[in-house]
């Protein structure tokens, strides 16, 4: 439980599930970036995974759809130059994809009638505009 990428408080994910590869990135760095494999891409197994429950799993699949490949959601990172701060980038990343993937569905909306003094108020601008509006046409002689 120690080792694991926590979610959130319902949810975290064995490492051992966890994908991890390497390559060269472009971007800063100099000489560096032609020696270095600092880019990161992290897999997830979303699909195959057993730490997740069931309702989750369906629940981030639908809203993942369009980013899964092959039931994997990976994300990539590349932005700092150091190998080590992209890991945690990647993880980082990761985690927040897939809290908001696992987030239960936002409360329905409760249609409610505008009160009534709102409704006055709005009606009294509409006719001050329209009379300030009036007072500014030229008359007919």
């Amino acid at each position: 439980m120690a080792d694991d990428l926590i979610i959130d408080n319902r949810v975290s994910i064995p490492r051992s599930e966890l994908a991890w590869r390497f390559s060269r990135s472009s971007g800063p760095g100099g000489q560096g970036v032609n020696t270095t494999d600092s880019r990161v891409e992290l897999s997830f197994d979303l699909i195959g995974s057993q730490a997740i429950a069931p309702y989750l799993k369906e629940r981030a699949i639908e809203r993942l759809g369009s980013r899964l490949v092959d039931g994997r959601l990976t994300v990539s990172a590349s932005e700092q130059r150091s190998q080590l701060q992209n890991r945690q980038s990647a993880e980082q990343k990761l985690t927040e994809v897939l809290a908001a993937a696992f987030a239960p569905p936002p409360a329905k909306r409760r249609k409610t009638r505008p009160s009534r003094s709102s409704v006055e108020k709005r009606i009294s601008a509409k006719k001050r505009r329209g009379a300030t509006k009036r007072s500014r046409r030229q008359t007919e002689d």
